[in-house]
């Protein structure tokens, strides 16, 4: 074993309660956990997660979706909106470093248990809080969802082709995933003035922001400018050519050339060198107001070779590319196998479910997945008695009244 393997994970000693559900808050709990965090699950007594029963169904039971996401956790069954399982929530947080909840503004204010009151049981407390729309704002109480915050940001208004119906991007929850990265920034750098000061303090996150904040010039350009952008399809009139094409074997294919030099690498791989001359197409000023011009050269040649050919080409001559894989296709590559993109761990039923692996990569004290997602209520039992000093009988007594 190398010392990297036996390195103190960064974040061992945080605990962190997840009471959130679906994706965008818990995945930021998943993330802490795989860095050594302890992750403890808070779940409806009565189904738990709505997360465990979305997607693929394994051996009848929770879905591969939950299996994956909510890998590194433990899960205890525990019902806020009950006084005692709002008691016992506030042991947990005085034991605890972190708390993440996605429920919407105002709900645990409801149910006595808002940063007001979590933060005078512990001073420390960081709690993370993602809404559709962010904790103030006249549309703080609206539901929210990815595909809303998509909506909503102004990412769909930019999916699609030109004319077309504006669809969603990649068909994924890619908000979710975005606001719980930015989650987990906000937890660690919390931490950080936590280290300093010995204080918490509230991360308030938004679907929408974490979407509208990586669409790149949109903004500026339009405050500047009044530029609208709209739908590009498989290319951007940012840069040419820049997008996706269709080789002879009808596969298709990524090509990006945002540079003269690009572009130049690109006319020497189809023996074209003329074409970057500087009273052709060589300055990207020239190129954008040729652009049909340029897209059609490209394309024409693409289409003379299959996928592969002429991707070893660009290998060859150092041009941007890259197939449009499939995940049937990545399964396949070698890239994804040698950097162990993917990963396989066996369930609490023993069965390996294949899952991404961690993000990011550290040197010496890597992420590690250990487990996946828990069966619903596992460690009810262990965390009660140890973190809030519950007995059997206690426990025997709240199982009764549906609090745990």
């Amino acid at each position: 074993m190398s010392t990297t393997d036996e390195a103190e994970p960064p974040l061992s000693g945080i605990r962190v309660l997840d009471l959130a559900t679906f994706i965008a808050a818990p995945f930021a709990a998943s993330t802490l956990g795989e860095f050594g965090a302890e992750v403890i699950k808070i779940e409806r007594p009565d189904g738990g997660d709505p997360w465990r029963r979305y997607g693929t169904p394994k051996d009848g039971g929770d879905t591969l979706a939950w299996k994956s996401e909510a890998r590194n956790k433990r899960s205890v069954t525990l019902n806020l909106r009950h006084p005692e399982g709002a008691e016992i929530l506030k042991k947990l947080v005085s034991r605890s470093d972190i708390v993440c909840e996605n429920f919407r503004p105002g709900t645990l204010e409801k149910w006595g248990l808002g940063w007001d009151v979590l933060r005078e049981v512990n001073p420390g407390l960081i709690m993370l809080r993602v809404s559709g729309y962010g904790q103030d704002g006249p549309y703080r109480d609206r539901p929210g969802f990815a595909r809303i915050a998509h909506a909503f940001a102004g990412l769909t208004y930019l999916a699609g082709m030109p004319g077309g119906p504006p669809v969603t991007p990649g068909s994924t929850s890619l908000a979710d995933y975005a606001t719980g990265l930015y989650g987990t920034v906000g937890i660690l750098l919390a931490l950080r003035h936590r280290d300093k000061t010995g204080h918490g303090q509230v991360i308030d996150l938004s679907l929408y922001e974490s979407i509208f904040r990586v669409l790149d010039e949109l903004a500026p350009a339009y405050a500047e400018a009044g530029i609208v952008r709209g739908r590009e399809g498989t290319k951007t009139l940012n840069a040419v050519p820049h997008g996706h094409f269709q080789a002879m074997d009808g596969e298709w294919l990524a090509l990006s050339c945002t540079s003269d030099t690009m572009f130049a690498r690109l006319c020497d791989l189809m023996g074209r060198p003329d074409l970057a001359a500087a009273d052709m197409y060589g300055e990207i000023g020239c190129r954008l107001q040729n652009y049909e011009e340029v897209e059609t050269l490209t394309a024409d040649y693409i289409k003379t070779l299959n996928r592969d050919d002429f991707l070893a080409r660009c290998v060859e001559f150092e041009v941007p590319a890259a197939p449009v894989n499939s995940i049937a296709d990545i399964f396949d590559d070698p890239h994804f196998k040698a950097r162990r993109t993917l990963t396989e761990v066996k369930d609490w039923t023993g069965n390996p479910v294949t899952m991404p692996n961690v993000v990011p990569r550290l040197s010496e004290t890597p992420g590690h997945v250990d487990a996946t997602g828990p069966e619903l209520g596992e460690a009810t039992v262990d965390i009660l008695k140890a973190l809030c000093e519950l007995g059997d009988d206690d426990i025997v007594r709240l199982r009764a009244a549906g609090v745990v």
